[in-house]
């Protein structure tokens, strides 16, 4: 965590799209690990049109991360720590 520009990160869904690419662009190692998960009625769930927003908040993670990638749009979600400090 201390590799990436946590602060930057969204307190809402797409953190986890956020600190996946983070992840990437630190070239962090990533690793699936199974969990036991029960789903029942009362458990969180979200309405058609929060998933809608939800998707475009992942797209536009994605768009910004090329972005930075290709040098047309610098963002401190992608920066490097030694970038940070500039």
């Amino acid at each position: 965590l201390q590799r990436v520009n946590l602060s930057s990160n969204s307190d809402d869904f797409e953190f986890d799209t956020e600190i996946i690419v983070q992840g990437i662009v630190h070239g962090l190692r990533i690793l699936e690990v199974p969990i036991s998960t029960r789903y029942f009625d009362s458990a969180s769930q979200i309405s058609f049109i929060r998933c809608v927003r939800y998707a475009l908040s992942i797209v536009g993670v994605l768009t910004r991360y090329l972005l930075h990638h290709w040098g047309l749009r610098p963002s401190r979600l992608f920066a490097t720590p030694r970038s940070m400090t500039e």
